[in-house]
């Protein structure tokens, strides 16, 4: 299959792409975004990587051909999980949060939770393909991402907000001047999940504090989740609200319960698809 059929996009407003790789039926399908600027390109997550995004980005032009843009295309990973750092080793410029360079680096496929199941690709991108060999390719990051820093687009900023929880490099990026929020895997419009290996409950608390402090301030108006479909303000409330209030002590040994299941069972998911 080529990646040209594995990819579709929606074009929105303000220079920014909605990618989603077709075949993947799953609630782990992960949004991809792109975001043009003056002088660089970002993508925001990369989803499993089998086929090239960047072939797609380009077959399709969604770059343009404008000579300002001098800059390789710029793939930064709100956090390494396998549904949205797969396909990272694609491209010349890599950025991730300095907590997750390691697991990113050594290709630790315990970290990046990888999960997937021949089921949840519905056509094969590749004759003889099977979920079980299915591996995040370890790639050194070129951008070592860190609280406040600003991704410079040329005519547009993004600034980087660190909001572990969900794991412990996940970021958000910010556009302050169009109060677009690219939020990852730290709040969308779904069951947000805080038991996995490197989840915190304590940290996801003072995550989603955070973005209620930003709502209130009125510096985001649009959310663009890494998952599922995008929402304003009000809801970006009410779920961290919500999330906040569920927090409690019932919750927190729940949770503990199924990640310490989890774990097991991805270490042993991922033992097995090493000797594979």
């Amino acid at each position: 299959m080529s990646a040209t059929d594995w990819y579709a996009h929606k074009s929105l407003e303000n220079g920014v792409f909605w990618i989603q790789e077709r075949f993947y039926e799953s609630g782990n399908r992960a949004n991809i975004w792109l975001i043009r600027g003056s002088h660089q390109d970002v993508v925001i997550d990369t989803g499993l990587g089998l086929r090239s995004l960047p072939e797609y980005i380009n077959a399709k032009g969604l770059l343009g051909d404008d000579a300002k843009r001098k800059n390789p295309l710029l793939a930064i990973a709100t956090h390494v999980h396998f549904d949205h750092s797969g396909g990272l080793h694609q491209f010349q410029q890599v950025g991730v949060h300095k907590a997750e360079v390691d697991a990113l680096a050594n290709g630790d496929n315990f970290e990046t939770v990888t999960w997937l199941s021949d089921r949840e690709i519905v056509e094969d991108p590749a004759p003889g393909w099977r979920a079980r060999q299915y591996r995040v390719k370890a790639v050194t990051p070129t951008h070592i991402l860190q609280e406040g820093d600003v991704i410079n687009l040329g005519d547009r900023q993004l600034t980087v907000l660190h909001m572990p929880g969900h794991s412990r490099g996940s970021i958000c990026l910010h556009d302050k001047e169009s109060k677009m929020l690219f939020s990852g895997d730290v709040v969308y419009d779904g069951s947000m999940i805080d038991w996995l290996p490197y989840s915190r409950i304590g940290d996801y608390v003072r995550s989603c504090e955070r973005l209620v402090e930003m709502v209130k301030k009125e510096e985001i108006d649009q959310v663009m989740p890494g998952h599922y479909n995008t929402f304003g303000s009000k809801r970006l409330h009410r779920l961290a609200s919500n999330y906040i209030a569920g927090a409690g002590i019932c919750h927190r040994a729940s949770a503990c319960v199924v990640k310490s299941i989890a774990g097991l069972a991805l270490r042993a998911s991922n033992s097995q698809s090493a000797c594979l």
